[in-house]
């Protein structure tokens, strides 16, 4: 009997060993091999199905306050290695707005438009963000010398030969409506005007009001059509009436919205690069125009500046021919190549898991001038990687829409950086301070190739030192809220005018107010 009871023991402690053991291998399983992996990097191969007309909520300027246009960005949260605990991460933090709110409304003075006295075409010039300031410059225009203004006509002719018309790139029936209590627009001109006399101007560049009272306004007693032969900087960028300010602002932040299919893939591609979480857009000028008309040659082969000079050469408007490189590049002039793009954004502490949207056209080289930037930031995306070609198909043969898409995505982005203070950047800079003050930064190229070329030469290593020296650099040229910077000291003329910082890049003060803080009750 006691035999019995020693075998049924061991017995006993057999199964619960062996159950002991599966409960084991079920844990460990359950911890080592998620059925959902969460480092899965999402699949965006099928096309989303896109709205046919955008309501009035999905527009992405509409609102001004509160400043977003789908949804707010993302708090970005980083792992404290010490602690273990979330904190919010700095390097995201936009900078203190100090209650700067948009105010664009016009004075209790201003009426709406009176009898036109004739008719204003405009023959807009550039890239897309050129034109959206000379678009909103020449509706400011039409106000003061009292024209009815025809849609403008977009540039077919610069360096990328982009067929688009003015409807294909922006909502024309909304541009028109938005303004109606500002200036008369039509789409075309009268028919009976169409084949008349008409006055071919060039407008004087950063002009103010009294040039265009009276010199151009004078123009309408010969005249019924006057046609403004370029748009780009015709307009002062200070010394104006408020109310003329005003306008400018609400055309170009208001009313001069893109078209709905553009607002359509841009909205998906701001969500797509949400997936990955906070994201920077980098503005590349690492483009085969960019740097032809610049001379730039920092990290190219001798075919590769051969070929760019033969460029430059052979662009008739290009101006100047004979550059020096290296004087460029010492200058602070050269866009960052994207090999000091990487070097940069690692010294500012950003780490290699960040998310990079990249707004740019044909970076020069293609992958061979991609790689060093791509090793260091691997989440590197771009409208091509994130949109399906179906989905590209109807933008991808135009310029301007291409742009217009990095545009939407660069405002909304949690972090702008561009490598080059061309217009593109200029234009994002200012919607950005105009919306809130998002968080820009602007990097001192003078300063960074020299610490760059030091990284060369060997007598400088990354890590704290070259950090440190960046960030400090960097400390406050983050989109800080600030007046608008008037002319350099002792410039005249034309180049006087040309140091301004453009109102376009900070519409403050002239567009921006403190915000009013409720009056408290006293006993």
């Amino acid at each position: 009997m006691q035999k019995k009871k020693l075998i049924a023991l061991a017995a006993l402690r057999k199964l619960l060993t062996c159950a002991i053991c599966v409960i084991a291998l079920v844990a460990l399983f359950s911890v080592h091999v998620p059925i959902f992996p969460s480092s899965k990097v999402p699949n965006f191969s099928d096309p989303f199905k896109l709205p046919t007309k955008l309501t009035t909520e999905q527009s992405w300027t509409q609102e001004l306050a509160p400043p977003h246009l789908w949804k707010a960005p993302l708090p970005s949260r980083k792992l404290d290695r010490s602690t273990g605990t979330l904190e919010t991460d700095k390097l995201w933090k936009p900078p203190p707005n100090r209650d700067f709110v948009p105010c664009v409304e016009p004075s209790t003075n201003y009426t709406s438009p009176t009898e036109s006295r004739g008719y204003l075409l405009v023959h807009t010039n550039g890239g897309l963000n050129q034109m959206r300031a000379g678009i909103c410059d020449m509706v400011a225009v039409a106000r003061i010398i009292n024209a009815t203004l025809v849609i403008p006509e977009l540039d077919k002719r610069s360096f990328w030969k982009d067929s688009s018309n003015f409807s294909d790139v922006f909502d024309e029936d909304y541009f028109i409506n938005a303004l109606s209590n500002d200036v008369k627009i039509i789409k075309k001109l009268p028919k009976e005007l169409a084949t008349g006399t008409r006055a071919v101007k060039h407008f004087r560049s950063w002009s103010g009001m009294d040039y265009y009272l009276d010199e151009i306004a004078s123009m309408w007693e010969e005249y019924e059509v006057i046609r403004a032969a370029k748009s780009d900087s015709r307009l002062a960028n200070n010394n104006l009436p408020l109310d003329i300010q005003k306008l400018r602002c609400r055309a170009c932040y208001e009313a001069l919205r893109f078209a709905p299919q553009i607002e359509a893939i841009g909205k998906l591609l701001v969500d797509r690069m949400r997936s990955f979480g906070p994201y920077i857009a980098l503005h590349l000028r690492f483009e085969e125009d960019m740097l032809a008309f610049s001379g730039c040659t920092q990290d190219l082969s001798p075919a590769e500046a051969d070929e760019l000079r033969i460029i430059r050469e052979n662009t008739p408007y290009w101006k100047e021919k004979e550059i020096n490189p290296v004087e460029q590049r010492s200058k602070g002039y050269c866009p960052l190549t994207p090999k000091e793009v990487g070097i940069f954004l690692t010294a500012l502490g950003y780490p290699s898991s960040t998310p990079i949207y990249l707004a740019a056209g044909k970076i020069y080289g293609g992958d061979s001038h991609m790689a060093d930037l791509r090793s260091r930031f691997p989440i590197l995306m771009s409208k091509e990687t994130l949109a399906s070609v179906e989905e590209l198909e109807s933008f991808s043969d135009h310029a301007s829409q291409m742009a217009a898409l990095d545009y939407i995505v660069s405002v909304e982005s949690d972090v702008f950086i561009p490598s080059y203070s061309g217009n593109m950047a200029r234009a994002v800079e200012g919607h950005r301070r105009f919306l809130g003050h998002r968080k820009t930064i602007s990097p001192d190229r003078k300063a960074l190739v020299r610490l760059i070329d030091k990284l060369e030469q060997g007598t400088l290593k990354e890590g704290k030192n070259l950090s440190n020296r960046v960030i400090e650099l960097h400390r406050r040229r983050q989109g800080n809220p600030r007046k608008r910077k008037g002319p350099i000291s002792g410039t005249r003329g034309t180049e006087r005018f040309r140091s301004e910082e453009p109102f376009y890049v900070n519409p403050l003060p002239d567009c921006l107010c403190k915000k009013e803080l409720p009056m408290q009750a006293t006993e």
